[in-house]
């Protein structure tokens, strides 16, 4: 399917959450690649626009490229469905669980998919308990926020409360979560179900403490490596197992899913990004480019999975 073919299509983007900035980023660079490509694409900024312009100005597809709550949770995957317009990317219990990082974990763990050492933390626990199951360093970030906002990497003893203070001003759910050491990678995926497939694998390398709002949008000096360096056989292995870890959320379209590996080198899953960034420091175009596929072909591909159910 190409051009006219995907019919008028609405480029969601903006929204209110606290990741509007980076959305508009993605969606503006959205809308230019499809409209390059001859597609009836126009923005749609659900903050400025009620959603039931969609039916009156008979919209056919959604493109989303919003980020964090009430693009990526569920909430308008659900009003999609019920107004049926197809939409990109996973559908309404994926989405709400990829948001969740601590449902994420649940389900990863139920399935047998390892996860870093974690504690959900409340007003009331013993932070330097946690302190010493977890070890120093740790992070402390909220459940339900995406692009590393509220998370703090905690280096000395006595300073957990405070990380938490910092994570609950933004969710009700904090998680402290072991460090781990051995590198940090994410795999990107395009497809669903049987068809869908791992993207070449990038490690992160940021110039800062870790791999922070800013190391992630706005400097230049973070290295993002193409190849992995990790050898063929153990790459093979971690797109295998964000694979797996992908199908279990019910994830479909397409997504992102970060891997940490220990001082071992045995790897875990962090996170599973359902909706993930598209502007020019982002992480699933590269990982396309690398595997030949440009900024406007991975755009239309990803259309061209827009679906309901």
């Amino acid at each position: 399917m190409k051009g006219k073919a995907f019919g008028k299509v609405a480029v969601m983007f903006g929204g209110d959450s606290a990741e509007r900035d980076v959305s508009l980023k993605s969606g503006s660079a959205v809308l230019k690649a499809l409209r390059a490509a001859g597609v009836d694409a126009h923005a749609f900024d659900p903050r400025e626009r009620p959603l039931a312009a969609l039916r009156e100005e008979n919209f056919q597809r959604v493109f989303i490229a919003l980020h964090g709550r009430g693009g990526e949770d569920g909430a308008l995957q659900g009003a999609l469905e019920l107004m049926g317009i197809p939409y990109t990317g996973s559908g309404v219990l994926a989405s709400a669980l990829g948001m969740d990082k601590w449902r994420t974990k649940l389900c990863w763990q139920a399935a047998g998919i390892p996860v870093p050492d974690y504690v959900v933390l409340e007003d009331d626990s013993d932070f330097a308990a946690v302190e010493r199951r977890l070890g120093l360093p740790l992070f402390v970030k909220p459940a339900n926020e995406g692009s590393s906002i509220g998370i703090t990497k905690v280096k000395r003893a006595g300073e957990l409360r405070a990380a938490y203070e910092t994570a609950a001003r933004h969710d009700p759910i904090v998680l402290a979560e072991r460090y781990l050491s051995g590198g940090e990678y994410t795999v990107g995926i395009l497809g669903s179900g049987k068809s869908a497939r791992a993207l070449p694998v990038i490690r992160i390398v940021p110039a800062t403490e870790f791999y922070d709002y800013d190391a992630k949008y706005l400097r230049d000096d973070t290295e993002y490596r193409i190849p992995s360096g990790l050898a063929g056989e153990r790459e093979k292995e971690m797109q295998q197992l964000a694979l797996r870890a992908f199908a279990v959320l019910g994830g479909r379209g397409w997504g992102r899913v970060d891997v940490m590996l220990d001082e071992a080198g045995q790897a875990y899953c962090l996170e599973a990004n359902t909706s993930p960034g598209m502007t020019d420091h982002s992480l699933v175009p590269m990982a396309a480019r690398a595997a030949g596929l440009d900024f406007g072909e991975l755009v239309q591909k990803v259309l061209t999975e827009a679906r309901l159910g």
